[in-house]
C-alpha cells in the first residue's frame, strides 16, 4: 500500500514539474513550449525506465529434489501397489472419475481403494490423506 502511495506521489510530482517547465517558455522566448514539454517528457520516460528496472523484483524459483519414497513405511501401513497409484493420482489433483479413467478401472473400484486408503492412513478426507502421505514420505510431493 505504501509503495502505491509513493508511486502516485511521484507521478503527481512529475506532472507538476512538467507544468512548471511548460511555463519556462515565457522566460526563454527562443524555445517553444512544445520543445520543453518534449524534452521534459523524454527525461521522465528515461527516469521511469531507470526506476522501473531498479524496482523490478527477481523471481526466485526453488527446485527441490524429489522425495525418496519410504518403502518401509508403505509396508508398515499395508498399502498395495494399486492403492499407492491411486494415492499418487489423488495427490496430483485427479477426481475419482479421472483416476478410474487413467487406471482403466471402474469408479466404484477407485472409491473402494480411496476408502481403504482412508482407513489405513487414519484420515477422513482426501486432502488429509495427501498431507499425511507427504509427511510419511510415501508419495512424491
Amino acid at each position: 500500500m505504501l509503495k502505491t502511495i509513493f508511486r502516485f506521489g511521484l507521478i503527481i510530482a512529475a506532472l507538476l514539474i512538467l507544468f512548471e517547465l511548460s511555463k519556462a517558455s515565457l522566460f526563454i522566448p527562443e524555445l517553444s513550449s512544445d520543445v520543453i514539454i518534449a524534452l521534459s517528457g523524454a527525461v521522465f520516460v528515461g527516469l521511469g525506465i531507470y526506476v522501473g528496472l531498479k524496482l523490478r523484483k527477481e523471481r526466485i524459483v526453488e527446485v527441490t529434489a524429489p522425495v525418496a519414497i519410504d518403502h518401509e513405511q508403505v509396508k508398515t501401513l499395508g498399502l498395495s501397489e494399486r492403492e499407492m497409484e491411486v494415492l499418487q493420482l489423488i495427490a496430483e489433483g485427479f477426481s475419482n472419475k479421472e483416476v478410474a479413467e487413467k487406471l482403466f478401472l471402474s469408479e466404484s473400484t477407485i472409491k473402494t481403494h480411496v476408502s481403504n486408503l482412508f482407513v489405513k492412513l487414519d484420515v477422513k478426507r482426501r486432502a488429509q490423506a495427501v498431507t499425511k502421505a507427504k509427511a510419511l514420505r510415501i508419495i512424491h510431493a
